[in-house]
């Protein structure tokens, strides 16, 4: 019975989104230079006024050595600023994963994460609707962090990210270096994870919650070291350890007096905790992420932010599923509830699931016929995809219009 459900779901949702294609894919031509990717992944194109362009700075920050691989003696990272961009289409889009974080990713999406089999997928084919490089479009503009789920990489984002700058925001998106399934530094030097060690280690010590603390501390420490990086960026200075050109306008399109940042599972985690130790940020989501140290939330191992709340607007987005979010059934979203003085909302989607916040929304119904039935409805729900995204892009986009 359960497998019946299972594959009439999958069933809807192949019609939901046509066959073979992306949500939004067979209505919206890409005249940018998409007409190669025929039968590769493909995400749905933005619908903001602007063209989107992209550049990806390499970060260091000498004045913290690296918790996750000591004794390296400075923590090195990768971000991309996708922002609006205008005489875009001279400029080559962007890959969604470059091959070394594909390989990575690959891995990750297998058994324990998404399901998906090694190479099911060619990761590394997708394209997002970021043009490299494109001039950014005049005027100062709001600016937003995107922080990914566990072991996910920046990337896994990209469709709620493009939106965003197409809409006007310039969006910063990061990595955690060593905790991200795989990070690829210029010169095709690829780190991959290494957490499952330092997980596995937690576990035989019973000292999880610390473990989990400290990848949230790392977290957020790389939060606020980009948005010291981005100060100087708009200061005029560039940032990158080698230097590469930035693309025209960027400095003069960053405005820190707005300051938003939201991001999926431990990302939305990482949003709020940044939230909360950082006065620059003034709004931020959360998209079905505990805030708590455990992966069996019960109110024992709160966060800080869990713990006082936060005086300024904040938005929780829940799941569905068993394993769903809201302010009633997950005890720290309870908790911050309880503690917050800031406006705040709580929506949950209905027939979503935990991975619905992610490029999983897109990209794994077109998957469907080479995964199991569960696989697809685990990862995802039975919900319509189009409308799940246009109602994901609708919410994230509305909030940040409201508060910045």
């Amino acid at each position: 019975m359960r497998a019946s459900i299972a594959a009439t779901c999958v069933a809807l949702l192949t019609i939901a989104i046509g066959s073979g294609a992306s949500v939004a894919a067979a209505a919206t031509s890409t005249a940018s230079g998409a007409s190669g990717t025929t039968g590769a992944l493909k995400l749905p194109a933005p619908t903001g006024a602007f063209q989107v362009g992209v550049v990806n700075l390499h970060l260091i920050d000498r004045s913290r050595p690296e918790r996750w691989d000591p004794p390296k003696p400075y923590r090195e990272l990768m971000v991309s600023v996708v922002y609006p961009a205008r005489d875009a289409q001279r400029y080559p889009l962007a890959h969604q994963m470059t091959p070394g974080v594909a390989a990575g990713f690959n891995t990750v999406a297998g058994p324990g994460n998404y399901g998906v089999p090694p190479n099911t997928a060619d990761w590394s084919a997708a394209l997002t609707h970021e043009h490299e490089g494109a001039p950014v479009a005049g005027g100062r503009r709001p600016v937003v962090l995107y922080s990914p789920g566990a072991v996910d990489v920046r990337s896994w984002g990209t469709d709620l990210v493009d939106q965003l700058a197409s809409e006007g925001y310039v969006v910063v998106t990061v990595d955690p270096t060593y905790e991200a399934a795989a990070v690829e530094f210029p010169g095709d030097r690829v780190i991959d994870s290494n957490i499952l060690t330092w997980y596995q280690q937690a576990q035989q010590d019973g000292t999880m919650p610390q473990f989990l603390r400290a990848l949230e501390e790392s977290r957020v420490g790389d939060t606020e070291f980009v948005l010291g990086q981005l100060a100087a960026l708009a200061a005029g200075h560039n940032p990158d350890a080698e230097q590469q050109p930035l693309p025209a306008g960027l400095s003069g399109a960053i405005d820190l007096r707005r300051v938003g940042m939201f991001g999926q599972s431990a990302g939305g985690f990482t949003a709020l905790e940044a939230m909360y130790q950082d006065p620059r940020i003034a709004a931020g989501i959360d998209m079905d992420g505990t805030l708590e140290y455990t992966q069996n939330p019960d109110g024992t191992y709160l966060s800080p932010v869990a713990q006082h709340g936060l005086n300024r607007p904040f938005l929780l987005l829940g799941s569905a599923g068993p394993d769903g979010s809201n302010h009633v059934t997950e005890p720290s979203w309870a908790a911050l509830w309880r503690h917050s003085t800031g406006w705040h909302q709580d929506v949950t989607l209905p027939g979503t699931r935990h991975g619905s916040y992610t490029d999983a929304e897109a990209l794994i119904p077109q998957l469907a016929d080479k995964l199991p039935a569960d696989t697809v409805t685990t990862d995802i729900g039975c919900a319509n995809p189009a409308l799940t995204i246009a109602t994901e892009r609708a919410l994230i986009s509305a909030f940040f219009h409201r508060w910045l």
